[in-house]
């Protein structure tokens, strides 16, 4: 399956916005099976402190990546705002637990901007670029890209 690429321009759609700490995110909207309330998870030893467990969703056993934690973002709190946005990547259902949901908004050229260039003190691997909607600022995440990530490990490259 191949993808195209953007240039470092993110493309015009929809995406699903959410709040981390005092940020608001951008996904595509077409990535998003479902959103959920956070309940608890089944810890998975040995796991990296962003991996929150794996809940088992009707039957599928979905692994729970916890954002804040992975972009540094302090201590995670979980309260009644807190949401689960579960994916569909690739051929695999994960999780993410984020601060809370706001909309779906739809971006286009005029309002889509490259992610800046911070040389080697930012991590900027996973920002497809920056949206403005009204007096917002939406930093656009290539979620597939993160969850694939090596780091991440969800998503095996190939079966040995």
């Amino acid at each position: 399956m191949e993808h195209a690429e953007t240039t470092g321009i993110v493309a015009s759609g929809e995406y699903l916005t959410f709040t981390l700490g005092a940020e608001e995110y951008g996904m595509d909207i077409l990535k998003v099976q479902e959103i959920r309330g956070y309940d608890a998870v089944t810890k998975i030893a040995n796991s990296p402190p962003f991996i929150k467990g794996v809940i088992n969703l009707r039957g599928v056993i979905v692994p729970i990546v916890d954002l804040r934690i992975k972009f540094k973002l302090g201590e995670p709190t979980y309260d009644q705002f807190t949401v689960v946005i579960i994916l569909n990547i690739g051929k695999r259902v994960m999780g993410i637990v984020v601060d809370g949901v706001s909309d779906v908004i739809q971006l286009n050229s005029d309002n889509l901007r490259s992610a800046p260039e911070f040389g080697s003190i930012l991590d900027t691997r996973y920002i497809l670029g920056l949206g403005t909607v009204e007096n917002r600022m939406i930093i656009v995440v290539d979620i597939e890209k993160l969850m694939s990530s090596q780091e991440m490990a969800l998503i095996e490259e190939s079966v040995a």
